[in-house]
């Protein structure tokens, strides 16, 4: 069963992250796949390298474009069915 991501979640792998902990790490830590997280840092990309030499991410947009991705798909769904 797939586990899902809470905003919690995120605000705690961008502690993780911007403390400078693996990916690898950060996904032993909070249970999830390595292949979450490294979603889950593709979609919370700011455009800008952290102190880390990393791209920076960020939880609020990361879960900005979540919603704004269901959101979308929510509407189409809408369009559709008319």
């Amino acid at each position: 069963m797939a586990k899902h991501m809470t905003q919690d979640d995120r605000k705690a792998l961008e502690a993780r992250y911007n403390a400078g902990q693996s990916v690898a790490g950060i996904a032993r830590a909070m249970s999830f796949n390595y292949s979450t997280i490294y979603k889950e840092l593709k979609r919370g990309d700011t455009g800008k390298m952290d102190a880390n030499g990393r791209a920076g991410y960020s939880a609020e947009l990361g879960q900005q474009r979540l919603y704004n991705a269901k959101q979308r798909l929510r509407y189409r769904a809408d369009c559709q069915a008319e």
